[in-house]
């Protein structure tokens, strides 16, 4: 019998305990038998299938907002893809195979292609077959696999969740999330911390315990079997509610708490939050399924709707952060042999820096329109020279403050040297966690690696702290680490002078801070850079400086 304590990766704080819920896997690729009495006519069936498909995600969209709303419409995109649909058509005609059966094959061919490239291509797997089980399905005429009807509160257990599946989570219906498979910053894990739901991703061996009930606790990573009498408790979500608004440690240090915002609807969340302006404004939502670049005013007016919220706050803009990894249409860019480490980023505008120059146009001129305090910042910086390069143009476009993003170990070991080119810069902790690891983060299987406990990676950030204050300089951090209110304190305790996480995070971490005292912070981050393990960083900075 299965230990009934098990343990993986915690990406979302909160414990509850409640039924198990099984989300159903798909039933297996469709039969190739019978063959289509007319090859013309079944073939016609897939792109009205495929349609259907659109409509319901972008239905869903609607009513979503932020990370979730984003996932929702890329999705639908992937459904309505024309490659796709195409494959499908002609392996019906060529094959005489049934509908269900071409969708199959052509979806899994385009799946093997991105699991090859690796990196964030590979990230998108998940995606098309989402997809591909949704279009089977509609064929079929049978339920889509994914999240059932919830009739009570519930614990939900998974080989994984698509990521459409994710965001159209209702968080009073689902106590928690446990599933086999995923990372700290697979989309469940953005979109359960986005929602507040308690969440363990990376769990082996869940799939076998077969129990009724479970007890999940998102700070430690554990999942218990329960008595399936023991009363439900709702998840305890967030932190303190008390929290003045200002971010700062009990004897005044101060440490901006921001939002992370990719859309009109995440500013609004940040601001009902309490976030005090934005430390990561994503960009790509403009650019999203665009067949040609959008025009300046389209962006201004675009990154406008963002902005106003935030008037006379300061917002930390990050430039396009798209190249052959996450692929636009516009920007036909040849294959790469591995894209994660090809041309993205501020490498697309090494490439083509009249794109860069518009959408800073755009951004100045939406910084004037709202009154916000703007700063841009560059994604997959590497050296200083790059950096350089990057705040002249910043500059000739009118905007005072220029950064740019540590993603990349050789960045953050050259963190002195970039601080001299720019006026701030701002870790993020997804990426900087990959590429130090060599660890896909959407892998069940090296989760672990990618946990922003790893003590490895805080020593990488601590360069980082050590050149802020050397400098005099501002060093943020905006990957979803940030969210983490003990984590919060180490990163401030490590130099760390503003953090940036969803909304949902927001008060907790504001909280957190205010109950300790900036000595506290650096006891613990003392603590959590000189562990040997994730699990002892935790521990250790805990046990300077718990939550309180």
């Amino acid at each position: 019998m299965p230990d009934s304590q098990l343990s993986g990766v915690a990406v979302s704080p909160g414990r509850a305990r409640g039924p198990v819920v099984r989300v159903a896997e798909p039933a297996g690729a469709p039969p190739a038998t019978p063959a289509p009495a007319d090859p013309q006519v079944e073939a016609k069936r897939i792109a009205p299938a495929a349609q259907a498909v659109v409509a319901r995600l972008e239905a869903m969209a609607e009513t979503a907002t932020g990370e979730a709303a984003t996932i929702l419409i890329t999705t639908a995109a992937m459904a309505g893809d024309p490659a796709l649909v195409g494959n499908a058509e002609q392996l019906v005609s060529a094959e005489r195979l049934p509908a269900a059966r071409a969708v199959h094959i052509a979806a899994d061919g385009f799946a093997e292609q991105l699991a090859a490239a690796g990196g964030y291509l590979a990230e998108r797997v998940r995606d098309v077959q989402d997809v591909r089980d949704r279009i089977v399905a509609e064929l079929l005429g049978i339920t889509p696999p994914g999240v059932p009807d919830l009739e009570a509160p519930s614990v939900l257990v998974a080989l994984d969740l698509a990521p459409a599946d994710t965001a159209g989570l209702d968080p009073a219906k689902v106590l928690a999330l446990v599933t086999a498979e995923g990372g700290p910053t697979s989309h469940t894990a953005i979109l359960a911390r986005s929602l507040g739901i308690p969440a363990v991703v990376a769990v082996r061996g869940v799939l076998e315990l077969n129990a009724a009930a479970l007890l999940v606790d998102g700070d430690t990573g554990t999942v218990t079997v329960a008595d399936a009498g023991e009363p439900v408790f709702a998840a305890e979500r967030g932190g303190p509610a008390e929290w003045n608004g200002k971010g700062e440690t009990a004897d005044g240090h101060r440490v901006k708490v921001l939002g992370n915002v990719g859309s009109a609807g995440d500013a609004e969340a940040a601001v009902a939050a309490g976030a005090e302006g934005v430390g990561l404004f994503r960009t790509e939502f403009c650019y999203l399924d665009a067949p040609t670049e959008p025009s300046v005013e389209q962006q201004r007016s675009a990154y406008t709707a963002v902005l106003e919220p935030f008037r006379g706050k300061p917002v930390v803009v990050r430039t396009l952060d798209a190249g052959a990894d996450k692929p636009l249409a516009f920007l036909a860019q040849e294959e790469e042999p591995n894209p994660a480490l090809g041309v993205r980023g501020l490498r697309v505008a090494l490439d083509r820096p009249d794109l860069l120059d518009r959408q800073l146009e755009a951004i100045a001129g939406a910084a004037a329109d709202s009154g916000a305090e703007v700063s841009v910042m560059a994604p997959m910086v590497a050296t200083a020279e790059e950096a350089a390069w990057f705040a002249e143009r910043v500059h000739a476009a009118g905007i005072a403050r220029a950064g740019v993003m540590i993603e990349i170990p050789a960045a953050a070991l050259a963190a002195r040297e970039i601080l001299d080119a720019v006026e701030f810069v701002s870790v993020g902790t997804n990426d900087l966690a990959q590429y130090a690891f060599g660890a896909d983060r959407q892998l069940g299987a090296v989760a672990a690696l990618n946990d922003p406990w790893q003590p490895a990676l805080l020593r990488l950030i601590s360069f980082v702290g050590d050149a802020a204050r050397e400098t005099g300089k501002p060093a943020g951090v905006c990957g979803e680490a940030a969210a983490d209110p003990l984590l919060a304190r180490v990163l401030a305790g490590l130099g760390i002078s503003s953090l940036s996480m969803n909304a949902a995070a927001v008060r907790a971490v504001g909280a957190s801070l205010a109950a300790v005292s900036l000595d506290d912070c650096r006891s613990a981050a003392a603590a959590a850079v000189a562990a040997a393990t994730a699990t002892a960083a935790r521990s250790g900075a805990g046990s300077v400086a718990a939550p309180a």
